[in-house]
C-alpha cells in the first residue's frame, strides 16, 4: 500500500511577524490586495494598524468584511463581486476560521465561475479546480481552526445549511504570517472556544482511521501544548501561552488531513442550523463524542492521556479531563445551555449523519448513535 503525506506552506511565526506583510507584498510585485476579514476584526485597532502600514507603503488595498460568522455561499459570491469591481491582484485573509474560509473560497471562485458547489470535494469536485488562482496570504487572529495552513474551505448552502468542502492544493496560502500578538486581545470566551476547537482537531485527527504517522506525532504534540497552555491563555494570558496555542492550532489543522470524526459531525449541524460558534459546538460535544470512541481504541486513548499528562492513563481519564477543562474555562456542559431545544434533536441527527467528518471516525456512527449522543449532551 502506498500512502501520501502532505505538509503545508511557509509560516513566518513570532511576535511582530505581521510587520513583514507590506515588504512581502512589494517583493512579490503585489500592489492591490483584497483584504478579507470579518465585521468584528474590521473594527479593531490591530486591523487598522495593518491597513495603515500597507497604505504607508503605497499598497492600494480593498477590504471585504460582509460575512456571516458561519460562512455561506452568498458570502463568497459577494466577495468575488468586490474582487471584480475593484481590480485586485491578490487576496489576504485576516481572521479566524470564517474569514479564512471565505478568503480561500474567493481565491477559488476568481477563476472558477461555475456554481461554487460544483467544486465540492465530497462529490469529486476537486477535479474541476484546474485554472490558476490569485496569490493568497493568510494571517490568523485566533488559535482554533488552523485554517491558515489548510487547503480547503468549509462553506454552507444558504438554504439547506449543509456544509460543503472546497478542496485543492492550489488553495494553500503561499505564506502565513502567524503573529501571536494578534491573538492577545481575544476575549476569554473566544479564547476558550477556539482553543477547544484546536484540541478537538488534534484529538480527532489522532484517532482518525486513515494512516498517517507524521500527523499522529504532530497531533500528540499539539494536544500536549494545549494541555499546558489553554487554561492560562483564557484566564491569565501572556505571549508564551498565546504562542503555544497558535502553534497548536496550526498543528491540529496539519494533522486533520488524516480526517476528523464524530465530534465534528455533532458540531457542524449546530453551526448550520442554529448559527452556533463552531469552536463552542465542538467544545460542548467533545466529552460525549470521545466517550463514544473509547471502546476498541483503548491504546490510542492511553497515548492521548499521556500527551495530556494525566494521572489516569485511560479513556475515562481523558473524558474526565475534558469535562473539567471545559468547566475551568467557562464552557457550558450541556447543549441546552447554548440554545439547543429538544425539538432540534431529530433534525440535528439528520444533518449529522449526512456530514462529511464521521466516515473517518475510528468506529462507525449511525443516525441513532448521533441522536443518542445529542440526547446525552442535551
Amino acid at each position: 500500500m502506498i500512502y501520501q503525506f502532505n505538509i503545508p506552506t511557509t509560516i513566518r511565526f513570532g511576535c511582530g511577524a505581521i510587520k513583514e506583510l507590506p515588504a512581502y507584498l512589494i517583493e512579490q510585485g503585489l500592489k492591490r490586495p483584497l483584504l478579507v476579514t470579518d465585521p468584528t476584526i474590521a473594527q479593531l485597532d490591530f486591523f487598522a494598524e495593518i491597513v495603515r502600514d500597507l497604505n504607508l507603503k503605497g499598497i492600494h488595498l480593498e477590504v471585504f468584511s460582509d460575512i456571516h460568522k458561519n460562512p455561506v455561499k452568498s458570502d463568497v459570491y459577494k466577495g468575488t463581486d468586490i474582487w471584480d469591481q475593484t481590480d485586485r491582484d491578490s487576496i489576504v485573509g485576516i481572521g479566524g476560521g470564517a474569514a479564512l474560509d471565505i478568503a480561500r473560497a474567493i481565491v477559488l471562485r476568481v477563476n472558477h465561475r461555475d456554481d461554487l458547489f460544483k467544486y465540492d470535494d465530497l462529490v469529486g469536485g476537486d477535479v474541476y479546480v484546474t485554472n490558476s488562482v490569485p496569490h493568497f496570504i493568510t494571517v490568523p487572529t485566533t488559535a482554533g481552526t488552523g485554517s491558515e495552513v489548510g487547503r480547503s474551505a468549509i462553506i454552507a448552502d444558504d438554504e439547506t445549511h449543509q456544509k460543503k468542502i472546497l478542496f485543492s492544493p492550489k488553495l494553500m496560502a503561499k505564506i502565513v504570517f502567524a503573529d501571536p500578538l494578534l491573538t492577545m486581545g481575544l476575549p476569554p470566551h473566544i479564547t476558550a472556544a477556539t482553543g477547544m476547537d484546536a484540541l478537538t482537531h488534534n484529538m480527532e485527527a489522532f484517532l482518525a482511521k486513515n494512516p498517517n504517522p507524521i500527523c499522529d506525532g504532530i497531533a500528540l504534540e499539539g494536544m500536549h501544548l494545549i494541555a499546558k497552555s489553554l487554561e492560562q491563555a483564557v484566564l491569565r494570558p501572556n505571549e508564551q501561552v498565546r504562542s503555544n496555542m497558535l502553534v497548536a492550532s496550526m498543528m491540529g489543522a496539519i494533522a486533520f488531513q488524516k480526517g476528523l470524526g464524530v465530534v465534528h459531525s455533532l458540531a457542524h449541524p449546530l453551526s448550520s442550523l442554529l448559527d452556533t460558534h463552531h469552536g463552542l459546538a465542538n467544545a460542548v460535544n467533545i466529552p460525549y463524542g470521545m466517550a463514544f470512541n473509547i471502546a476498541g481504541n483503548e491504546d490510542k486513548f492511553k497515548r492521548i492521556a499521556q500527551a495530556l499528562q494525566l494521572r489516569e492513563e485511560a479513556g475515562e481519564g481523558v473524558i474526565k479531563y475534558l469535562f473539567e477543562l471545559n468547566e475551568h474555562i467557562g464552557i457550558p456542559k450541556k447543549l441546552r445551555d447554548i440554545g439547543v431545544k429538544e425539538e432540534h434533536i431529530e433534525i440535528l441527527a439528520d444533518l449529522a449523519i449526512a456530514d462529511f467528518a464521521h466516515p473517518n471516525n475510528p468506529k462507525p456512527v449511525s443516525r441513532e448513535d448521533f441522536k443518542r449522543l445529542y440526547q446525552q449532551a442535551f
